[in-house]
């Protein structure tokens, strides 16, 4: 019989996984091991918390749940910040955490704590491996319960007896041989419960054929009553927004479909979070700027998994008078902070496709609506422009933003890590397709980046992947190359190095007047690059910037992964928009 490693693999092979994150341990070798042996690439990082944020990115784009795996204790209890991003951002993540040995749990070994209690309040299930029956039937119910309903991470503890050869565990237990037999009966005593505990655990086959997991219902269903009602609505409305979230996008498999129902809806529309790029670069229904007032203005407004949280100013930002619907698949998170008018419970992306194909009865007509958004746009592009004109001692972090938006490749995907500088990029910087921006979702976390990169570079190789950091945030990552370099995953990293955390500084100064612990240097983060065998791009003029970009772009396309140093002046583009 294989080893309980080798089994965990087999079964992840047999359930989709092509790839899982780590940081090596001695706990959860077996699993590795198993995981080459049966095809699964094992991508191997510098700290547990890039190997979550890869994963979290890897089941984004792909739908489908994604594995990490980190070993006993301090691998386990850094990877909680990760999980907890994951499951605030909706993202079905298996994380299998190695564990001490069963006989010895609660009895001061080696890295011995409650990662299942620790686990618990931030995950949708938390199980232990105890036998060799257990690997198929806790794996599959891992994959089921982390993609249905509201997806999310789940945390399956792997104790470290169960993973290695029975033999090996055997002669750890002392249970293999008697050739000098305890002779008190205490020791007689001990003898005969650790044959029997590893009797037990060694009780099944696990290497018998794996029934197929049960059908997954994505969806929270449709209830086809409640579709007029919403149309009738719209319909009715003279001035109605809708506003697409990241929970619209958590089935890669519907992008183009309800892209299609977006745009045959022909409703102004804002796109949030995941939602940035799905009408690709350029709509005219697709709006980006002020949509506070937008929202001010509204009759109708249309929450398709966007819920009322800080984002929207708690519902505040929305017209008093103003229908609010609103569609998530949990009904409970439809009623915090504002009760709207019409819930609906069901998949966003799949309720807005069937209410797309429901005719529209003539209402009235729009175009003084969209007029007055357009305004709204307009007048925000030239505020940028007059931004990106004002000249510094070294880069303008508007203009930067947009000399990144004009190089970018179309297949380009956009990694967002940071405070100020990826806020800024946020209004200027256009995702050219669906799940074409990534960024932490509403955890708001730093690091992120070094991951996200990772993964979607893995998941679509052919593409251009811009990581844009935040030179607070960068600090979190760099070591990373190491691993893009080892695995050759060729990304173009842009710091926007202000010498400072800026979105802290600027509102700590005019609040507190002091700026302690919100200072850095415009430190040569580029020779970090060239140190772990990338290569690194320093630019301090305007002049050089344009090529520095072009010739990222070509040290990519050679597979050498690039980061590009650009520092950059401090504006007041965000000035006051800090959420806390």
């Amino acid at each position: 019989m294989a080893d309980g490693g080798d089994e965990i693999a087999r079964i992840l092979k047999y359930l989709g996984v092509e790839c899982l994150f780590t940081v090596c341990g001695g706990h959860i070798a077996p699993i590795l091991v198993g995981a080459k042996r049966h095809d699964i690439r094992v991508v191997d990082v510098r700290q547990e918390a890039t190997a979550i944020f890869a994963a979290d990115a890897t089941a984004r784009l792909t739908g489908i749940p994604s594995v990490a795996v980190v070993t006993a204790g301090p691998g386990v209890t850094n990877a909680v910040t990760a999980i907890k991003n994951a499951q605030m951002a909706q993202s079905p993540v298996i994380l299998l955490g190695g564990a001490v040995a069963t006989a010895l749990r609660g009895r001061g070994a080696l890295q011995d704590i409650d990662q299942l209690g620790l686990y618990r309040t931030i995950v949708k299930w938390t199980t232990r491996i105890s036998t060799t029956c257990d690997f198929s039937a806790v794996l599959n119910e891992a994959f089921t319960v982390a993609r249905s309903g509201i997806p999310g991470p789940v945390f399956v503890e792997c104790p470290v007896d169960t993973l290695y050869d029975e033999k090996i565990v055997r002669q750890w237990y002392g249970a293999e041989l008697d050739k000098t037999p305890p002779k008190s009966v205490a020791g007689k005593a001990i003898n005969w419960y650790l044959r029997r505990h590893v009797d037990t655990l060694f009780a099944c086959d696990a290497s018998i054929e794996d029934a197929p997991a049960g059908p997954v219902d994505l969806n929270a269903g449709i209830d086809r009553k409640i579709i007029p009602r919403v149309r009738h609505a719209i319909d009715q409305a003279s001035k109605p927004v809708l506003l697409v979230g990241s929970q619209a996008m958590l089935d890669p498999v519907n992008d183009l479909a309800l892209a299609a129902a977006v745009r045959e809806l022909g409703l102004p529309v804002y796109l949030a979070g995941m939602a940035r790029g799905l009408l690709g670069k350029e709509d005219p229904i697709d709006f980006r700027h002020h949509r506070s007032k937008a929202l001010h203005d509204a009759d109708v407004v249309i929450l398709a998994g966007m819920p009322l949280d800080f984002r929207l100013d708690y519902g505040r930002s929305i017209n008093h008078h103003a229908t609010i619907i609103a569609i998530r698949r949990a009904p409970e998170r439809t009623e915090r902070n504002r009760r709207p008018d019409i819930r609906v419970q069901a998949d966003p992306a799949s309720f807005l496709i069937a209410l797309s194909k429901v005719p529209r009865v003539k209402g009235i007509s729009l175009d003084a609506w969209f007029a007055r958004l357009q305004e709204h746009e307009l007048e925000r592009e030239r505020e940028i422009q007059a931004f990106a004109e004002i000249e510094g001692t070294f880069i303008n972090p508007v203009m930067l933003c947009k000399e990144i938006d004009a190089a970018m490749a179309d297949d380009s995907i956009i990694i967002g890590d940071g405070g100020d500088f990826v806020a800024t990029a946020s209004y200027i910087v256009r995702p050219r397709a669906p799940h074409a921006w990534l960024d932490p979702g509403p955890y708001g976390t730093l690091g992120v980046g070094a991951g996200f990169a990772l993964a979607a570079k893995l998941v679509h190789p052919s593409s251009e992947v811009w990581l844009l950091y935040g030179d607070g945030a960068a600090g979190y990552g760099l070591i990373e190359f190491d691993t893009y370099v080892r695995h050759q995953v060729p990304v173009i990293a842009v710091i926007g190095n202000d010498a400072g955390w800026t979105q802290i500084w600027r509102d700590q100064v005019e609040y507190l007047g002091d700026d302690v612990g919100t200072l850095l240097r415009h430190s040569d983060y580029n020779g970090c690059a060239d140190a772990l065998g990338a290569k690194g791009l320093k630019v301090d003029s305007p002049s050089k910037l344009k090529e520095a970009l072009v010739e990222a772009k070509a040290l990519v396309a050679s597979r050498t992964p690039v980061l590009v140093n650009v520092l950059m002046d401090r504006t007041e583009f965000r000035k006051g928009s800090t959420s806390m």
